[in-house]
């Protein structure tokens, strides 16, 4: 196959000669298109030699064979690795300035894009918005990935590894149905869905079942508050309204996950029109073996529930009388199960655990060194961190977070609507996942 490799300027081109080499080893002829940036960190004459052709950035190079158009229309398969976020603007704008550009649109094979880029970049809402209308027109992004950038930062927005790439890309030549030039193959068709770097499907489009970047997973979804009854009157409870389990749980729907939400405490009508399967559950015992349940074939699980630590030791069968009581009454009270501390201890390999830590603190660091005590505690996959309080999280349309991993590197911080919250951690699943 004829494949043509795509290099922009960023610090990750070094890993794109990875990408060329491992193509040329497995027998294609390859053909590298770097930018005028992408040559101030790879040579041409490394990429000359492992491609095994002749290399340029430039149109006016090889005129008579009019090469920025014949080498589009000759590609079977088109990959750039890495993307910058400037690359991906000039995709989605249509620009050809230089003979990476020609290419793309003279082609119309499948584009596979590799993106690289710091964290605020990727997360841009001009970015967001260029990847999205790449994606509805057939293009594939495998990535970024959560880890370490450049300098002292970390995030998402590392470029895939070359051999991730390669599979991704290879897959749309051998999804069933395949012909050369067909951009519109699907590229995971016949090859694990994590080794082939399916993609979210823009905001809103789509239910379940259609292409999207966690097509074919389970997805479990606990959430709202737990109630512990003191009789049949009265309970301690909390103040979680189940918003962003939610919003969750929706974008995970419209990502193409099969969804299960055990629901604690919530009306029917916050859950009608979700494409999900719903468990309600009053308890925090009965939500512990709800998601114990659920998570038996779960590949992700997400526990944005807020679980009472302690119920009443006694429940009484009759409503308590306060002329008994007196003026003063103690209740006393046992702990309950520690849901996410046995998750991660039954975590099957491959399985993601997503924790929730709702913390009042007000100071950013103070904050996120209470959710570095957690995840020390409870390993979860990721954690994320949610500043609570009388007037921030709970029972509001917007949320704050910081998500950190094991070892308590912090890798995402965000605020906003939870619907956009949700989106952030899915972003991350969805890594983690591939």
């Amino acid at each position: 196959m004829t494949i043509v490799v795509g290099i922009t300027g960023g610090i990750a081109a070094y890993k794109a000669v990875g990408v060329v080499r491992d193509l040329v080893k497995r027998g294609h002829d390859v053909h590298v298109v770097p930018t005028e940036g992408a040559l101030r960190f790879v040579g041409l004459p490394t990429l000359e030699a492992l491609s095994r052709n002749p290399v340029t950035t430039s149109v006016f190079e090889d005129v008579a064979e009019v090469r920025h158009v014949a080498l589009g229309r000759r590609a079977d398969l088109v990959v750039v690795a890495p993307a910058t976020a400037d690359s991906i603007a000039k995709m989605a704008a249509g620009l050809a300035g230089d003979l990476l550009g020609t290419t793309l649109l003279a082609t119309e094979a499948p584009v596979v894009v590799a993106p690289a880029m710091h964290p605020q970049m990727w997360e841009h809402p001009a970015t967001r918005a260029n990847v999205a209308t790449l994606r509805q027109r057939g293009v594939r992004f495998v990535g970024p990935v959560v880890g370490a950038l450049t300098g002292d930062d970390a995030g998402i927005g590392r470029m895939a590894e070359p051999e991730e790439i390669v599979e991704a890309a290879l897959s749309v030549l051998d999804s069933p149905g395949h012909q050369p030039g067909s951009a519109g193959a699907d590229p995971t068709a016949g090859r694990d869905r994590r080794a082939a770097g399916e993609q979210r499907l823009p905001s809103g489009s789509g239910a379940r079942g259609e292409q999207g970047d966690l097509a074919g997973v389970h997805v479990v979804v606990s959430t709202g508050g737990t109630r512990e009854p003191v009789d049949p009157v009265r309970f301690v409870g909390n103040r979680s309204s189940g918003r962003q389990g939610l919003a969750i749980a929706a974008d995970a729907v419209r990502r193409g996950a099969r969804v299960t939400v055990v629901a604690a405490n919530l009306d029917a009508a916050s859950t009608a029109g979700l494409d999900a399967t719903v468990v309600p559950v009053g308890s925090a015992l009965e939500l512990a073996e709800a998601v114990h349940a659920a998570a038996v074939d779960a590949d992700v699980v997400v526990m944005t529930a807020a679980i009472a630590d302690y119920r009443p030791a006694e429940v009484h069968a009759e409503k308590l009388k306060k002329d008994a009581q007196g003026e003063t009454m103690t209740l006393e009270l046992v702990r309950n199960p520690d849901v996410l501390a046995e998750l991660v201890a039954a975590r099957r390999t491959g399985q993601i655990i997503v924790g929730f830590a709702a913390e009042t603190e007000p100071d950013r660091d103070a904050r996120i060194e209470l959710g570095r005590a957690k995840i020390a505690r409870k390993p979860a996959d990721l954690l994320v961190v949610n500043h609570v309080g009388w007037t921030h999280g709970f029972e509001r349309e917007e949320n704050a977070i910081e998500v950190l991993v094991p070892g308590g590197e912090v890798v995402r911080e965000t605020s906003g609507s939870k619907a956009e919250v949700a989106a952030a951690v899915l972003d991350l699943v969805a890594t983690a996942l591939t």
